[in-house]
This record gives C-alpha cells, sequence and structure tokens, in this order.
C-alpha cells in the first residue's frame, strides 16, 4: 500500500454490512434477529446499538455464542469501545490496528456508527506501516527522522542528523567537567574510575528503553497529565528495582575483586538511584515535549542520555566522596 492510499479517507474502505444486536436482548433473541439480517461480510464482533445508531458496546463473537441462551447482552458487551472518526485517515486506521491488535474497528460520525473497517483489508499496508516503525524507532532514538535517514542529499542529512550530535557533545563536555571537579578524589582511589564506563552504560540503557516504552505507549494517544503521573510512579519504582538489582551485582564483583567495600557502597548507590532517575525522566521526557507541543521522537532520546550521564557520574562521585572524604 502506497503513500498517497495511506491519507485516503477512511470511509472509502469501510463496510457497512456489519452485525447490530441491542443490550435489551438475551443471547437466543440476538442469534435470532442475526438470522435475520443475514450481513454478507465476514463476521467478527457485534456491535450494540440503540435506536438511534448510537454505538453503546461491543461483543466478541466468542462471548455471544457460548453464552448461555438467557443471558443478556448488555452483561455481555464490553462498554469501553476504541472506534475510528468517519474523518480519519487509512494511515490512522493502520495505526489503531498495529496498537491494539483488534480485527476490526466501528466508524462513528457525530456520536453514530456508520460503518466497519476490517483489518484484512489493510494488510499490506499495516505490514509497510510497520516495517516503517521499527525503522523510525530505531532513528528517533538518536534524534533522526527516518525521511531524513533516507535522504539522498548528504548535506540534508548532515543539517538534520548535525544538531542533535552538538547535544551529545555538551553532555560529554559537561560530564568531563564534572569529572574534573572530581580529580583529587579520583587521584586519591584510583579504582572509582574503573567503574565509570558500566555506571554510565546502565544508566544510559535505562533511560533509552523509558524512552522507547513512552514513544510506544504514547503512538497515536494524546498525553495527558493524569496518565504521566501514573506511569512515572511505576516507572520511578521499576527503575530503582533494575538499579538495585545492577547495582548490588556490580558492587559485589568490584568488592570480591578490590576489596574496598567503599568503592562497592559507591556503586550499589550510584548505579541504583543514577538508574530510576534515569528511568523517570526517560519516561517523562517524550511526554513533557508532546505537551509542549514538540516532537519527542527527535528530541528525547538525546536529552534523555545526556541527563543520565551527569545524573549517574554526579551520585557515584558524591557519595564515593562522602564516604572516602
Amino acid at each position: 500500500m502506497n503513500e498517497d492510499i495511506l491519507e485516503h479517507p477512511i470511509t472509502r474502505y469501510m463496510r457497512f454490512d456489519f452485525c447490530r444486536v441491542k443490550a435489551n436482548q438475551c443471547v437466543t433473541e440476538a442469534l435470532t434477529d442475526l438470522r435475520i439480517q443475514q450481513p454478507q461480510g465476514r463476521i467478527i464482533y457485534f456491535y450494540v446499538m440503540d435506536e438511534a445508531d448510537h454505538l453503546q458496546g461491543v461483543v466478541p463473537t466468542r462471548r455471544l455464542l457460548l453464552s448461555s441462551p438467557e443471558t443478556k447482552i448488555a452483561e455481555l458487551m464490553v462498554r469501553d469501545v476504541v472506534t475510528l472518526p468517519s474523518t480519519a485517515t487509512v494511515r490512522e486506521a493502520c495505526e489503531l490496528f498495529l496498537t491494539h491488535r483488534f480485527l476490526a474497528f466501528p466508524v462513528v460520525h457525530e456520536q453514530r456508527m456508520v460503518g466497519i473497517v476490517d483489518v484484512e483489508v489493510f494488510a499490506e499496508g499495516i505490514d509497510d506501516l510497520e516495517r516503517t516503525k521499527q525503522q523510525e524507532d530505531l532513528f528517533q532514538l538518536m534524534g533522526v527522522h527516518l525521511s531524513a535517514a533516507q535522504q539522498a542529499s548528504p548535506l540534508a542529512g548532515f543539517t538534520s542528523r548535525f544538531p542533535w550530535l552538538l547535544c551529545n557533545i555538551g553532555g560529554g563536555l559537561l560530564a568531563a567537567v564534572l569529572t574534573h571537579a572530581f580529580e583529587p578524589l579520583l587521584a586519591k582511589v584510583v579504582s572509582l574510575a574503573l567503574f565509570v564506563p558500566v555506571v554510565l552504560g546502565l544508566s544510559e540503557s535505562v533511560a533509552i528503553q523509558s524512552v522507547t516504552l513512552a514513544l510506544v505507549v504514547l503512538h497515536g494517544q494524546p498525553p495527558t497529565l493524569a496518565v504521566l503521573w501514573r506511569r512515572l510512579r511505576r516507572e520511578l519504582l521499576t527503575g530503582f528495582l533494575l538499579g538495585l538489582a545492577c547495582g548490588a551485582v556490580v558492587a559485589a564483583i568490584a568488592l570480591a575483586w578490590l576489596r574496598l567495600p567503599n568503592v562497592a557502597a559507591a556503586l550499589l548507590a550510584g548505579i541504583g538511584f543514577g538508574v530510576a532517575g534515569s528511568a523517570l525522566f526517560g519516561l517523562g521526557m517524550p511526554y513533557v515535549l508532546r505537551l509542549l507541543q514538540r516532537d519527542p521522537q527527535v528530541a528525547a532520546g538525546p536529552i534523555a542520555l545526556v541527563f543520565a550521564d551527569l545524573l549517574a557520574l554526579t551520585i557515584y562521585f558524591s557519595v564515593a566522596r562522602g564516604l572516602m572524604g
């Protein structure tokens, strides 16, 4: 499915022969009514509608066929229905299929159901879109749009990628300045420098994981502060558990290798809190950028990496100085 078709209105491809049932019907009444309707296309879901064609819910085929005959449709239906507006494009429909993995979606216009779209119609388009999305996910973590990466002009590729490399250069220089500030400590305990790469690597990896998770959740959905707050709390706990586990492993190895308890304690704290903070910032940055009407796909990754480096080094060196000063 080519790019032009992806921009077509969804109404051009929707079906009108969907199965209607009513909430006050029992299973027996609904099946009798469906035999009269005789829909021509394949049947995936049964849509619960009122007399004004307002969508009230959806009943999966398995649930309708296996329920007792006297069960009311209102007891079987799923009320929270994912719908497509009649103004949607084929691209938006494909993205919804990728996000929710349903086999069909109802199309609504001014709260009335006007048709359905079936995943089979868009199978080719979804394959193309999923391949594009997988490539885009890889590039966006480096601050590059896929369209920019495919530019034929070397100058165009340079101008689209160089600004975000400046972000990483700036972060590296700040990390160097931070390390220089702790130079007396490093001169005193040279062993601390041995573990700087692993401290930075763990924080960066978790930050990128969190950015990726946030971009997946945000894909096709508007951000809200309530959702952000709920996910931040969950990600903070996850990050702390990851940091504690990784820090304990590295600290145990350092203790067995160097026999320096203070270095092991600094590693435990630096990795533990550094990873937790990186996870929190990595998840929150895409949300904040989207709320500010900015594109998180090109900015969230580089910014999260800079923050992860600075936070991990600051905690690691500060704890070490407190223990050894």
